[in-house]
């Protein structure tokens, strides 16, 4: 009897519900190639604007300062100052054509007559490391009096040699000695800040210090057009300072 009413009880157990697949479906390979696609015309085109916002800053400094820049001392008028950039006398051990052909320059311009002083911007950033003074030295070697050289310490950047000038030395014109494509990017800082500024160009080096030389100098243009656009100014500026000059020669009179 027990059997038999147990037998005729309903089935309560629970049905086990249908397995069902949970993994995501397969990625598309066409998809997948399509993204990668988006994501390297994506970079292409920042690179492309990239270099195109380089070339332009080159062009820029170029155009805007390549006419003020001599490149023979008798297509240079007359000013009281030249200012000469700084730069290592040796690089990697070897001596610094750069370097030399600047002093050589300096030297001649003011041997020319047309400048009556040199100030002499470079960097001295530490104890064991000093641009302005082993310039003098050389200055000195050819025949440039000490009393007409005056040294700035604090030109660590072109644009705080440009800067100092007119803010420490009280100079709103005067000529820049360097190499042609320094010069320039000197200049068109000068300008901007309110300084009559030209250049004479010294000597290029020999095509392989050029090249490597150039390929930096058009990164520092960029450099040059940031800092114009944030207002950056020099490291320190200081007391006032006075650049010496030699007395200005009487002109002759004929008879």
């Amino acid at each position: 009897m027990f059997s038999m009413i147990q037998a005729d009880q309903p089935d309560t157990a629970p049905q086990q519900a249908p397995e069902t697949s949970t993994a995501p479906p397969a990625a598309s390979p066409r998809g997948g190639q399509r993204r990668l696609r988006g994501i390297l015309w994506g970079l292409a085109l920042l690179a492309a604007t990239g270099i195109a916002g380089v070339v332009a800053s080159d062009l820029v400094v170029s155009l805007s300062a390549r006419d003020a820049i001599a490149d023979d001392i008798a297509a240079v008028e007359p000013v009281p100052v030249a200012l000469l950039l700084g730069t290592a006398r040796t690089h990697q051990g070897r001596p610094n054509q750069y370097y030399r052909a600047r002093i050589e320059a300096a030297a001649a311009l003011f041997h020319s007559g047309k400048v009556r002083g040199i100030l002499v911007s470079g960097d001295n950033s530490t104890r064991y490391y000093n641009e302005p003074i082993v310039m003098r030295k050389d200055l000195i070697a050819l025949g440039v009096p000490a009393e007409f050289i005056t040294l700035d310490y604090a030109g660590f950047r072109t644009l705080d040699s440009m800067v100092r000038a007119k803010e420490v030395f009280g100079l709103d014109h005067f000529i820049v000695v360097s190499q042609r494509f320094h010069a320039e990017r000197a200049v068109f800082l000068a300008r901007h800040h309110g300084i009559d500024a030209r250049g004479l160009a010294a000597a290029d080096p020999e095509p392989s210090w050029l090249m490597r030389v150039r390929a930096r100098e058009v990164l520092a243009r960029v450099a040059a057009l940031l800092d114009l656009v944030t207002g950056r100014g020099p490291k320190f500026l200081g007391e006032p300072e006075t650049v010496r000059l030699r007395e200005p020669e009487e002109p002759t009179s004929s008879v």
